[in-house]
């Protein structure tokens, strides 16, 4: 069990799957969105958050003003949890409802249209580079200029391609076993002088 930390829906009790996904921690999540407040990256913000697991993070997000989330998750059991977790976060106050989308990264990205504003993406580790850093260059042509993505993986993890994706690095922090590393697009010029 975890809960919302801030805004509309503080104090909200998430469910957490048993199985099958890896739950971002309080400590992480902490530092991560009072990192995300202080470049002022959510209210407002088309957020996506892939390999949802329980929803924590898109939900917090919605919680503190996001204008529109979008959560994926390819796990039924999973999806279920989720779809419970976004109807407490309404509840307990968030204005913009919650989609939830029972499909694997890949083909979701293949069929959205974007632009999205702030992306989480958190896949299994034992999700292979390959895999990862495809969904990287799937992605890409789905963000806004000025977005943000945050990618969580393991510490022992290969750091994701970003350069191939059009994406560049803005920080890279590690929490115990967990690093996260913040991107955004490239601008055109970089992007084509590369």
């Amino acid at each position: 069990m975890t809960r919302i930390i801030a805004g509309a829906a503080r104090g909200a009790r998430l469910d957490v799957p048993g199985s099958g996904t890896r739950p971002t921690s309080d400590r992480v999540r902490e530092s991560l969105f009072g990192a995300l407040e202080s470049a002022d990256a959510m209210v407002g913000a088309r957020v996506l958050d892939l390999y949802a697991g329980s929803g924590a993070l898109g939900l917090e997000s919605l919680s503190r003003g996001a204008s529109s989330v979008d959560l994926v998750e390819h796990g039924r059991t999973a999806v279920g949890i989720i779809r419970r977790n976004a109807g407490v976060v309404a509840k307990a106050g968030a204005l913009s409802p919650a989609r939830v989308h029972q499909s694997s990264v890949r083909a979701f990205l293949q069929r959205t249209t974007g632009p999205f504003d702030l992306v989480f993406t958190d896949p299994p580790y034992d999700l292979g580079d390959e895999a990862m850093n495809g969904d990287l260059l799937a992605l890409a042509p789905l963000l806004a200029p000025e977005a943000l993505v945050v990618i969580e993986r393991a510490k022992r993890s290969s750091p994701p391609e970003l350069a191939a994706a059009g994406l560049e690095l803005l920080r890279e922090k590690t929490y115990g076993d967990t690093t996260l590393w913040w991107a955004t697009p490239r601008a055109a010029d970089d992007a084509a002088s590369a």
